[in-house]
């Protein structure tokens, strides 16, 4: 007979195959059953990098000796008390963490149950159980991991270095602390206490803790229910990204997820203010009944499904965009440190010979260009206090403004702000009636290569929804006929050669909305004001009152920082005034 029945502990390393991947699976799953024993603290301590220990010891509700026994048994659990699979409220729910564990190391299992006075142990090895004997151990559960992957030698293979996989698991904890800051949570190793987050934490002061103050500086809360779905957490500024997305945390009714729809929302919430390549740092709590969400689709359970997935990333995108779209006038602390770490070092002390002491020789090179009046530095009167970037006070080297706030100054990229206030002008019109067009009264003939005239053709559809024109005019160019009116005035040669360049661009662009506006971007940034520009005084609080109602207008189309903001502190430091 070719057709058999696999024996249990064949069954049970299959399924360990896919709950227990790495240390870190193993730290996972059962920090996730002592958070649903009602623990309050919880301890871990791991070493060499998992593989010799993992122990893991919570004083949540504990186990009777019976109970003990039944948690060793495939699909034993405690908590699907009505067998519903679509209102799951727990982090667990299938049943097969402890067996499939056990059946890859050799376990012990010690667990003293509530109100009870006895505690008991159990050794498991490769699946097989000893009788239960008494133990000592407060009220709650302790299981210790000893040889991982024992029993399964070749998996041990695929694993990382210890660091790496110490790295891992206490990523783990990470996650599903800054989920439950009500739980005490500890992680040790051989090396170092690497986390200790007390029990009763704040939200606030637990993202802290984990994510540093940096991230909580530079991030914007945001807050947003409809229907019955809610979703809470920190969004940072555009400016504040990185080069990976690694700051990134998403969690569903308290449930750590790497879901592709969430982190996809995240992406697009963005796609307007950062460039390819750049991931912002953002923590999403997402509330909701359980029935909308699907947690059962992979055993891992770090992937799910939700019932109404366009209304789900359409909340999660506008909460962002809004919220980052009202940060205008909050500049990024770590291009402020930066900025304060530049002026420090832009003078050195060099000792000379023929002097009594030293020289201090000023090496910051500005060439300070004055504009043409008003320009006393007297105190801002009331109502300029009210102004979030101040009151230009000078231009330098004809590209950045230097404008007085009420405690500091900020230095503005004039063109870069510019290019962003247009940008936002063009969405704002299209989003209404269409992007306002001017017929241009002699269409404008523009010669191109013949690689640049069939990228233009390919996109002519694209491009007048944008508010550009365009047909081809015999073999080697263009006919322009009609230009957004906010461009009227704009180098229309350069615009299409531009455009010819980011066509490419598009086809890592999903939606036509934002392929549009890549375009628009494009478009936007030949009609700014540009570096080299001598600009008067009211022209600079002009550009300023327009980025202070502008949204995004933090960061230019491509995602760099329009402006830097040192307070007065910051400056009072540089002199040791402070």
């Amino acid at each position: 007979m070719r057709i058999r029945k696999l024996p249990e502990g064949t069954i049970n390393r299959i399924a360990a195959g896919e709950v227990i991947e790495r240390p870190a699976s193993v730290v996972k799953e059962l920090v996730e059953n002592a958070i649903d024993a009602d623990a309050t603290q919880i301890e871990v301590i791991f070493r060499g990098g998992g593989k010799s220990l993992i122990r893991v010891t919570d004083n949540g509700y504990g186990m009777s000796p019976d109970e003990m026994e039944l948690a060793l048994e495939r699909h034993a659990t405690s908590k699907l008390a009505d067998d519903e699979l679509i209102r799951i409220n727990t982090l667990g729910f299938r049943g097969e963490a402890l067996p499939s564990i056990a059946s890859v190391s050799r376990m012990s299992l010690t667990s003293r149950a509530r109100g009870e006075v006895d505690a008991f142990t159990l050794q498991i090895e490769a699946g097989r159980k000893s009788e239960l004997i008494p133990a000592r151990l407060g009220e709650g559960t302790e299981i210790e991991i000893r040889d991982l992957f024992f029993a399964t030698p070749a998996r041990l293979k695929f694993l990382k270095t210890d660091r790496s996989e110490t790295t891992e698991a206490l990523e783990v904890l990470r996650r599903l602390g800054l989920a439950h800051p009500a739980i005490g949570f500890t992680f040790i190793t051989e090396e170092k206490r690497w986390l200790d987050a007390p029990a009763l934490e704040s939200r606030e002061d637990r993202i802290k803790r984990i994510l540093g103050t940096e991230f909580f500086e530079n991030a914007i809360a945001i807050d947003h229910a409809s229907q019955d779905l809610r979703i809470e957490g920190y969004a940072s500024l555009p400016t504040f990204a990185r080069g990976q997305s690694t700051m990134q945390f998403a969690f569903v009714n308290g449930r750590p997820v790497r879901d592709k729809l969430i982190l996809g929302a995240i992406r697009g919430a963005y796609a307007d203010v950062l460039p390819p390549g750049r991931y912002p740092a953002v923590i999403l709590f997402i509330s909701c009944v359980p029935d909308r969400v699907d947690v059962n689709v992979h055993p891992a359970k770090t992937e799910l499904r939700f019932r109404d997935s366009g209304f789900v990333r359409g909340l999660i995108v506008s909460t962002i965009r809004r919220a980052i779209s009202g940060a205008i006038t909050k500049s990024d602390t770590s291009k402020s440190f930066t900025t304060a770490q530049a002026f420090r070092n832009s003078y050195t002390p060099n000792y000379s010979p023929y002097t009594d002491g030293f020289a201090e020789t000023a090496q910051a090179n500005f060439e300070m260009q004055m504009p043409l009046q008003g320009m006393a530095s007297e105190e801002l009167s009331e109502s300029q206090k009210s102004y979030p970037l101040g009151v230009a006070r000078a231009q330098i080297h004809n590209t950045y403004i230097v404008s007085q706030t009420a405690d500091g100054f900020i230095l503005v990229d004039q063109h870069a702000a510019h290019e962003r206030i247009v940008y936002e002008r063009l969405k704002r019109e299209r989003a209404g009636q269409g992007v306002m067009m001017q017929r241009l009264l002699i269409p404008q003939v523009v010669d191109l290569d013949a690689g640049a005239l069939a990228t233009i053709a390919s996109v002519e559809e694209l491009l007048a929804k944008a508010g550009l024109v365009t047909e081809i005019f015999g073999e080697n160019a263009v006919l322009v006929r009609e230009v957004p009116s906010a461009l009227s005035n704009a180098n229309i040669v350069a615009i299409l050669n531009d455009l010819s360049d980011d066509v490419r661009e598009l086809e890592n662009i999903s939606t036509l909305d934002e392929r549009i506006n890549h375009i628009l971007a494009t478009m936007a940034c030949h009609h700014s004001v540009r570096a080299g520009r001598v600009l008067r005084v009211e022209e600079m609080n002009a550009l300023l009152r327009e980025m202070e109602i502008t949204p995004n207008s933090g960061q230019c189309n491509h995602g760099r920082p329009t402006f830097i903001e040192l307070k007065l502190g910051d400056i009072e430091r540089l002199f040791g005034r402070s």
